[in-house]
């Protein structure tokens, strides 16, 4: 209706018509039954479509277009963008970006699923984790400092703190591919390309380069050396 219309010709303007026409998109929802615990930083998209019984939390962003099932947690300080979250996941003070997030799933605080991203349901993303072009499959965890790019891990793996893919030579990318049931011990290097089978095992530490078969353990590390006395002898020289 044209008296609907409206210009703005400042900035101030601009803010305020946005400002409106956010409320707008979030009335709709509230009476679709989403809930919202705070307006403040918070962002919808006119695109996004949440479910019922899904709470929103403060400085949550939805940008473009974006799918939420029911009785989620999202936020606060969550920037979803032109993805997807299943039913019952957390989500918590992350980034997704292009990314397709299952029914179950826990993600954050802290984390980052970069473009081409797959969590397949009840799959658990702890603090400082980022994924790029990757799968991981039902209920695997990866929880904590930790790089997944461009790999293929299937169920139930275990993934220990520090654990890189080491995906890029400097020209080309490669992908790493875990079986199910796996467990990659901390601060393991997959070298891409490079497959760990199903039930398989490396130990904390290990570069990997090769295959580790099926139900095997995987040590890549020099043997520990102690030689004894050697710090007392460090700290009077650096005393002297």
């Amino acid at each position: 209706q044209p008296e609907q219309l409206k210009s703005a010709d400042s900035r101030r303007a601009l803010l305020e018509l946005n400002k409106a026409a956010n409320e707008l998109i979030v009335d709709k929802l509230m009476d679709e039954g989403v809930s919202f615990t705070s307006l403040d930083g918070v962002l919808i998209s006119p695109r996004a479509k949440i479910g019922a019984d899904t709470v929103i939390h403060s400085g949550t962003q939805l940008k473009g277009s974006v799918t939420i099932g029911e009785c989620c947690q999202i936020g606060p300080n969550t920037i979803i963008e032109n993805s997807t979250v299943g039913n019952g996941s957390n989500l918590h003070s992350s980034l997704i970006e292009q990314s397709e997030v299952g029914n179950g799933v826990r993600l954050g605080p802290n984390s980052h699923l970069r473009p081409k991203s797959v969590l397949k349901d009840k799959v658990k993303i702890g603090n400082f984790v980022e994924v790029k072009n990757s799968t991981l499959g039902e209920a695997t965890s990866v929880a904590h400092l930790t790089y997944i790019g461009d790999s293929d891990f299937g169920a139930h793996v275990n993934v220990g703190c520090g654990v890189v893919c080491v995906n890029y030579n400097g020209y080309t990318k490669a992908r790493c591919t875990v079986g199910d049931n796996a467990f990659i011990g901390c601060n393991t290097n997959l070298v891409a390309p490079v497959t760990v089978k199903d039930g398989a095992y490396t130990a904390a530490g290990s570069t990997i380069t090769d295959e580790v078969p099926e139900n095997a353990l995987a040590i890549a590390r020099c043997r520990q050396t102690n030689k004894e006395g050697w710090a007392v002898k460090h700290r009077e020289r650096y005393k002297k």
